[in-house]
């Protein structure tokens, strides 16, 4: 999975960036997934993979964007069908009536993302992270500082545990699924 989905992505951008550099314009996009973004159950290594796939997006975004390369790379992490879908676990029959309604997601409603990407049009879009869900489509957010402490003279594992965590646990984010945080019906 790693090898597939991760290593995929990377070789297919590395061998990319020349052609893309000569012609002075190209763009990427590259497919994520919420199982990275978010988490899921039943998944790490695709997980892992796919958040892989969003760091290694950003990083070439950035890379581009610093050498006036007029190249862009964006993620799209696509709510469709696919026999891999279909391998998650379902314990309860809201799990299971929310496969159903996947079932409902086709690919096609994925494909106009990633064609203003592609395009003129999507030039100036770069290094960012977009989930497509039936007729929704979702600017995600990316890793960011929340919180921070400072500790004068240095710290102590006790004092990360009376000071820093006890004011990070507020911030926290919780063990959430995709279907935890998408717990509406798609529209």
């Amino acid at each position: 999975v790693i090898s597939v989905h991760l290593r995929g992505a990377f070789y297919v951008s590395r061998a990319a960036i020349p052609h893309f550099r000569k012609q002075h314009s190209g763009s990427f996009v590259h497919f994520t997934s919420t199982s990275g973004l978010i988490g899921g159950r039943g998944q790490v290594n695709y997980g892992a993979a796919k958040a892989g796939i969003m760091s290694l997006s950003r990083n070439i975004a950035m890379e581009m964007d610093m050498m006036n390369a007029n190249i862009n790379s964006n993620c799209i992490a696509p709510f469709a069908w696919s026999r891999m879908i279909g391998t998650i676990p379902t314990v309860t029959p809201e799990e299971k009536a929310k496969v159903e309604k996947l079932k409902e997601m086709k690919p096609e409603k994925i494909a106009p993302m990633v064609v203003y990407l592609g395009s003129d049009a999507g030039r100036h879009v770069s290094g960012q992270i977009f989930a497509i869900r039936a007729n929704e489509i979702f600017l995600m957010s990316q890793p960011r500082p929340i919180r921070s402490a400072h500790s004068e003279n240095g710290w102590t594992a006790k004092k990360i545990a009376d000071r820093a965590i006890k004011g990070f646990e507020p911030n926290f984010t919780p063990l959430e699924r995709s279907n935890d945080v998408f717990s509406w019906d798609p529209m």
